[in-house]
């Protein structure tokens, strides 16, 4: 039990020291890449996400990891994928309010970002709200589910093999990559140039998917926070979960990751930050959580795990992730 803590601890670090190596934590950062300002934050994504692609891939085939894809979310108001889709506008809307996402936030927090302070309060009183009154509503619910009959995976959707499907996704992520790069300055915001960053993040995929069998995934945490406050509070009378604390642990080691790489890199906690108003930041937490859990996942859990596994929910909640999030800073920030 306690190497397994100690793994996920490290684990969680080296997440941490690759978030804030390649920038994409910092706040202004994320919210130039959703006013399409700057691409800095995309060309690491799409690394991350190319790489992890790669490694699951490679890891699923020799059988040495056994995940499934991610399942759908679903409220039952229109169809098996309304949880994702609107639980991925709402994270999206909560990424453009804090400048930040369920992962980032512990970067912020480690490499001392002030707004990821208030970001993490906000997450922490969403993932309260979830656990306490959102999540036993919507599992009343759960009889109105729709019964899902399509597959969940993007290759068996398609009709294709997974590998002509990873080659292809491999393909037009390798392709946009490519034009970023071509369109960008040359300078990076972070330790090192985005693309690097980003294959950073993919190292710390593969570290978790060698020593814990898992991906790498933030937004359950705030769950476990929200399970344990019912618990100490209600005796457990309002909590719908099993306390548990592995994810806790996790980006424990995430914040101490960030927090190491500041103290090496003092620059890290020098750099600008884009000004803003702790009330709309603390909103935009409690956005983070909400939407994070509705989709049952987050830019890391979805984003790069998630699609990693080729799951159908995955890129439906990232392209609804990153269409709420356009559509909030564009409108907030852009003159």
């Amino acid at each position: 039990m306690a190497s397994n803590l100690l793994a996920t601890a490290f684990c969680g670090s080296v997440f941490g020291m690759a978030l804030t190596a390649a920038g994409v934590h910092r706040p202004d950062v994320i919210i130039a890449q959703l006013t399409l300002q700057d691409f800095h934050m995309l060309e690491s994504f799409l690394a991350a996400a190319a790489g992890s692609v790669a490694l699951v891939t490679f890891f699923q085939r020799l059988d040495f990891t056994k995940l499934p894809p991610r399942g759908y979310s679903s409220m039952g108001l229109f169809g098996s994928l309304d949880g994702n889709i609107i639980g991925g506008l709402i994270q999206g809307t909560g990424m453009a309010l804090a400048g930040s996402c369920p992962g980032t936030v512990f970067a912020q927090v480690g490499a001392g970002i002030q707004s990821g302070v208030y970001t993490l309060g906000g997450l922490i009183v969403g993932g309260i709200l979830w656990t306490g009154f959102l999540q036993p509503y919507l599992q009343r619910r759960s009889s109105k589910k729709p019964v899902l009959s399509k597959p969940i995976s993007v290759d068996k959707r398609l009709g294709l093999s997974q590998l002509a499907t990873v080659a292809a996704i491999e393909g037009i992520f390798l392709s946009a990559i490519a034009i970023a790069v071509s369109q960008s300055n040359g300078t990076t915001r972070g330790l090192v140039h985005p693309v690097i960053g980003g294959l950073l993040i993919a190292c710390a995929q593969l570290l978790s998917a060698s020593t814990r069998k898992a991906l790498l995934g933030t937004s359950t945490a705030f769950e476990e926070v929200g399970n344990a406050f019912w618990s100490v509070i209600g005796g457990r009378s309002r909590s719908t979960g099993t306390l548990s604390y592995g994810n806790i642990v996790f980006v424990s080691g995430m914040t101490i990751g960030a927090r190491l790489l500041a103290w090496r890199y003092p620059s890290v906690s020098l750099w600008s930050t884009v000004a803003s108003n702790p009330l709309r930041v603390v909103t935009g937490g409690v956005l983070l959580a909400i939407g994070s859990r509705l989709s049952g996942g987050c830019t890391s859990g979805h984003g790069i795990s998630g699609i990693s596994l080729l799951s159908v929910s995955s890129y439906v909640t990232v392209a609804a992730m990153f269409t709420g999030a356009i559509s909030t800073a564009l409108l907030l920030y852009r003159s």
